[in-house]
């Protein structure tokens, strides 16, 4: 039976790497109170790719 309430599991990706025209792509996934928070995600995480922390904002 599956769980019942407000947490969502989200993507976020990094909006840096777009940009840069590297290949590949730097996404984390995390989960959310959907009440709480009902804008979209923007947190700093790290890129591998790039080796820096950069801005990940939520995709749908």
């Amino acid at each position: 039976m599956a769980k019942k309430g407000n947490r969502v599991q989200v993507i976020l990706e990094c909006t840096e790497h777009k940009t840069s025209g590297v290949a590949g792509m730097s996404r984390y996934i995390t989960t959310k109170n959907r009440k709480n928070t009902t804008e979209r995600l923007e947190l700093k995480k790290f890129n591998p790719v790039l080796r820096k922390v950069t801005v990940h904002k939520e995709i749908k």
